[in-house]
């Protein structure tokens, strides 16, 4: 695991990103299209080189302690992770395609959640375990 950063300005400025990361990480539990995941993995990221005491949290935390778990040991995303962000993106695509004018910024939001939604399901949902040594 890295270690905090030596300059006393870089650990302020990881630290401002490790809690404003969280901070929305926690906010998209709720707000539908807004991914959870990859802002605790970054809030996740920055504390290690901002705050031991921040970072231990995250690690030991019921919710956030096995998504970064799961990411340190084969950068895995549970099914049921993938699964809840793509319907809360969906919903979100929805709700804008049928609340909002359909300008650039309601495409450009869908293209994001596109594109993040790939990303999420291009990830292993576990470990893979090779039982054929001769397929190395």
């Amino acid at each position: 695991m890295p270690q905090p950063a030596s300059s006393k300005l870089a650990r302020v400025l990881f630290g401002l990103l490790a809690y404003v990361s969280l901070g929305i990480g926690l906010i998209a539990i709720v707000v539908p299209g807004l991914p959870t995941t990859e802002f605790i993995l970054l809030a996740a990221w920055a504390a290690t080189r901002s705050s031991p005491r921040l970072s231990a949290w995250l690690e030991n935390h019921r919710l956030f302690g096995p998504i970064l778990s799961n990411w340190r040991n084969g950068k895995i995303i549970a099914r049921k992770a993938k699964v809840s962000a793509t319907v809360s993106m969906l919903l979100c695509a929805t709700l804008m395609l049928v609340m909002l004018d359909h300008g650039w910024p309601v495409y450009l939001a869908i293209a994001g959640m596109s594109l993040s939604n790939l990303w999420i399901w291009s990830r292993p949902e576990s470990i893979r375990v090779c039982t054929d040594p001769s397929s190395h």
